[in-house]
């Protein structure tokens, strides 16, 4: 079994900053690609941020500049650190693992996690 287990969501101020934990555990060899989407009510879910091995990470254009992805691919971890958050930051970020390859056979699969909270208010 693999599950993406997020953490670190919470309310914060305008301005402020929060950094948002996933780790994936399981019988995992490899994972091509770990990343963050958000999805806020009445939109469409949206990229935040993806890294993919080996290459720089891509970002969405609404948080460019202000949110830096970051693995640790020995610990299958992704991080999200969000500085100068606006409301409209708000959502729940969900983070997603693509290419996941298994130790038991040799196979792909994605995998999401359950979601967590991020709310920027004043």
């Amino acid at each position: 079994q693999v599950q993406l287990v997020e953490s670190g969501g919470g309310l914060v101020q305008p301005g402020g900053s929060l950094r948002l934990s996933c780790a994936a555990s399981g019988n995992i060899f490899s994972i091509y690609a770990m990343g963050w989407y958000r999805q806020a009510p009445g939109n469409q879910r949206e990229l935040v941020a993806r890294a993919i091995s080996d290459r720089r990470p891509t970002y969405g254009d609404s948080v460019q500049g202000r949110f830096t992805i970051s693995r640790d691919s020995a610990k299958n971890t992704v991080y999200l650190q969000m500085n100068s958050l606006k409301p409209e930051d708000t959502a729940v970020y969900y983070c997603n693992a693509d290419g996941v390859v298994l130790t038991t056979w040799d196979h792909t699969s994605e995998y999401w996690g359950q979601g967590t909270q991020v709310t920027v208010s004043s």
